[in-house]
């Protein structure tokens, strides 16, 4: 329960059935943000009653990608499997107390039933036929709560203002299964209770869950929490999201470079705004985030603003971090390379033109590689045979500098345009397909400068090699 009976109180409950998810990441995040606005507690629970698709390798996953966002919790994590007790517990009272009872019918009757109820157009709802029957528990027996015949719910939402219910629409839904394990709905509740949650940020699709839940807690004789239920996130064709719209779970973002401050911020501005603001720091978000800026609309994942979101939390970032980051991604691609200032340097070359950490390795493994692969266009555009010569001359010069500072480099060149009459764009390219492999990369001289004398010599060598070759 709360120290402070006032203080805000949310959840995020993930289902361990697979990876967690960008909507369920997204709702992680309000209801966490929100308990850090207002100096409030975050509560984790797991809800793992599906015991035939539940599986601790999910929650591992689960708790990981968590961590990774930086979404950490002040209570818990609670497992609804450990909780069989508890539920139980209140089932007895809610049975004592006249508001849940017992009953028998079997599932043909219940088909039979739904099947007659659709043909005169109404809906498949139980009939009430052991509810006033005074059942006791026998075997196969469920226990269905006691809706009000009568009446109205209504649902006072956050974001999408107040919605009425008809309690004659409603069922007589059950509680506990034949078997004796409490159902999804009835779990919710008694969780929700016990665990001092007075405010539910949820996705809309929970929406049609909410009466039946508010009834629960009215018949304990319960306050409500205060319900946000949030716009799903959709595809750009307005379909609920899903891999085939380029979305993926967390930590597959993580293996691809992505920052979690960058993914943490993109999630919160599907469905969250504070003005014209794009950009925001984590501390910005816990600051600014309120309920009553939430969106009614759906949000649209787009993969493009994302990478630009994130080009722009690399930016951001000091380089000396952002290199630290970096040395794993180079590991996986078998290439060595230390945090430092030559890892530093190099990073700053290469972010005008990357978008993650994975493209940025790739973009500079040239950097730190024994030996570079040409690229097959480079060489049919570049290593013509004419260019050999002022390649030997330049490795020559290059040789005998006693400083590798741009300026020297810079030098050098232009003693070869000068010896040579060759403008400095015929020289570069050629140099630079040597050096990298490629056509495109950072400025020539801070290429030059940041592989370093010895790596630089042998590079010049074996083009001059290759060309003298073909």
């Amino acid at each position: 329960m709360p120290q402070n009976a006032d203080a805000v109180v949310t959840r995020f409950p993930p289902s361990p059935t697979g990876a967690l998810h960008l909507g369920g990441a997204r709702t992680a995040l309000f209801n966490w943000l929100y308990a850090r606005h207002t100096g409030g507690r975050f509560v984790l629970r797991i809800e793992d009653t599906d015991t035939a698709r539940s599986t601790q390798e999910s929650v591992d996953v689960i708790f990981d990608a968590l961590r990774w966002l930086g979404i950490d919790w002040d209570d818990g994590p609670y497992f609804q499997s450990k909780r069989i007790e508890i539920y139980r517990s209140y089932i007895e009272k809610l049975l004592a107390s006249g508001d849940a009872y017992y009953c028998t019918c079997s599932s043909e009757r219940l088909e039979a039933m739904r099947t007659e109820a659709m043909a005169r157009g109404g809906k498949p709802k139980y009939d009430g036929t052991c509810r006033d029957l005074g059942l006791s528990a026998v075997k196969g027996a469920v226990v269905r709560f006691r809706a009000p015949l009568t009446g109205t719910t209504v649902l006072k939402d956050v974001v999408k203002g107040s919605i009425v219910f008809q309690n004659a629409e409603l069922d007589d839904f059950i509680i506990a299964r034949s078997d004796g394990s409490p159902t999804y709905n009835f779990c919710v509740v008694i969780d929700d209770l016990t665990m001092g949650i007075n405010t539910i940020i949820r996705g809309d699709d929970h929406v049609m869950n909410t009466p039946k839940q508010m009834l629960l807690y009215r018949a304990l004789g319960c306050d409500l929490p205060t319900y946000a239920h949030v716009p799903m996130v959709l595809g750009e064709d307005r379909a609920r999201l899903s891999k085939r719209h380029g979305a993926r779970s967390v930590t597959a973002y993580r293996e691809m470079g992505f920052l979690p401050e960058a993914l943490i911020n993109y999630l919160v501005r599907l469905g969250w705004s504070h003005g014209d603001q794009e950009f925001f720091t984590r501390d910005e978000l816990i600051e600014k985030f309120s309920l009553d800026h939430i969106g009614k609309s759906a949000g649209i994942f787009d993969p493009e603003k994302l990478l630009a979101l994130n080009q722009e939390h690399m930016r951001a970032k000091p380089v000396k971090e952002l290199a630290e980051k970096l040395v794993p991604f180079l590991q996986e691609k078998d290439i060595t390379a230390e945090a430092g200032e030559t890892l530093e340097r190099a990073v700053e070359t290469l972010l005008p033109r990357t978008k993650t950490l994975e493209e940025m390795a790739e973009a500079g493994r040239f950097y730190f590689e024994e030996a570079v692969q040409y690229e097959e266009k480079a060489v049919k555009k570049f290593f013509k045979p004419e260019a050999a010569e002022p390649l030997k001359i330049l490795r020559e010069k290059l040789e005998k500098l006693e400083s590798f500072d741009e300026a020297s480099l810079e030098s050098a060149f232009q003693e070869v345009m000068e010896e040579t009459g060759i403008k400095l764009g015929k020289i570069a390219q050629p140099v630079r397909v040597a050096l990298t492999g490629k056509t495109a990369s950072p400025g020539i001289f801070e290429v030059v400068s940041i592989i370093g004398k010895i790596k630089v010599l042998q590079r010049l060598e074996a083009a001059i090699e290759f060309l003298q070759q073909s």
